[in-house]
């Protein structure tokens, strides 16, 4: 006999017997995969350009990508210092006493990085892109990470919703690998499939890899070789998007205003597919990796998905 949570009762399931979602929960997944699966990123940022994104995006020449490359490189490794700076001290491990005074420090901790509401934080992104707007790709190695800093406090308030103990090394990282599911494509062959199973899978060693590190050091080096790999891998997938971003703001009748709208839609972009894959997790905490995959494959195939 297996066990099955739903909510917060424990129920006995018989050895081999098939698990099914509840209907509420089912249909929490159909909204997830319809996200995951069918990015609308390129659509909302044409709407904000007011000109076709793919068009704009293929005349972004080599010195750009470069660029965007780079930023996007140093926008992961602050997103990942703001990651770990959630975790606990761990210089002792706790007494069984302790953990109570522990989860509060940490809640504490959690509140003074991710104090501010999702309008505070969209305000705070709409003003950074329109700095980005005004004064184009110069910009970006500074706009980006702190929008991306901002989504990701944006990122850890959904998280923490959909009930992830950002106190646990890989829950925060969970976090950061959100930025990765935000684009289809790229040169990389396991991150180039397009998949979130796959997308997952693909990053699934390099996240372990920086988990344990940050589980077991009392000091946090973000220059580490495991949570440098997790970062490069992470802001391979994230500079397609960030093309897209920067093809947008590159329309030349946008300006300042226009770079405001182009960040809330990169900012409702990532906040969407957060919550979308902290549904998946929480499910799978419900019922087991296995049953929900299998569900989330039948509901890809519903919504004619290959």
């Amino acid at each position: 006999m297996s066990d099955l949570t739903v909510a917060g009762e424990v129920l006995p399931v018989p050895a081999g017997a098939p698990i099914s979602l509840s209907d509420e929960d089912l249909a929490a997944l159909r909204r997830a995969v319809g996200v995951l699966e069918k990015p609308t990123l390129a659509t909302r940022l044409s709407n904000a350009a007011g000109a076709p994104l793919d068009m704009i995006g293929r005349s972004l020449p080599a010195p750009v990508t470069d660029v965007v490359a780079r930023s996007a490189e140093g926008a992961m490794r602050a997103a990942l210092r703001v990651a770990l700076a959630t975790l606990p001290d761990k210089d002792v491990a706790p007494a069984a006493s302790d953990l109570e005074t522990v989860a509060e420090r940490t809640g504490n901790r959690l509140s003074r990085l991710f104090q501010s509401a999702d309008s505070r934080h969209k305000a705070m992104a709409v003003l950074s892109g329109a700095v980005g707007g005004a004064f184009g790709l110069a910009t970006l190695a500074v706009e980006l990470p702190v929008s991306t800093t901002l989504m990701l406090r944006s990122i850890a308030e959904i998280a923490r919703e959909e009930g992830e103990d950002l106190s646990d090394p890989e829950n925060a990282l969970a976090c950061v690998q959100v930025f990765a599911l935000g684009g289809r494509g790229g040169t990389d062959t396991a991150l180039s499939e397009s998949g979130y199973f796959a997308v997952r899978a693909a990053l699934a060693k390099t996240m372990a890899e920086a988990a344990k590190y940050a589980a077991h050091r009392s000091v946090l080096d973000s220059s580490a070789p495991a949570l440098i790999r997790f970062a490069s891998q992470i802001a391979a997938r994230f500079g397609i998007v960030v093309s897209q971003k920067v093809a947008a703001q590159a329309v030349p009748v946008l300006g300042a205003f226009g770079g405001a709208a182009v960040n809330t839609a990169f900012m409702n972009h990532f906040q969407a597919m957060a919550r979308a894959h902290f549904t998946v997790r929480r499910l799978e905490r419900v019922y087991g990796a296995e049953p929900v995959r299998e569900a989330y494959t039948l509901e890809k195939e519903a919504l004619g998905i290959a």
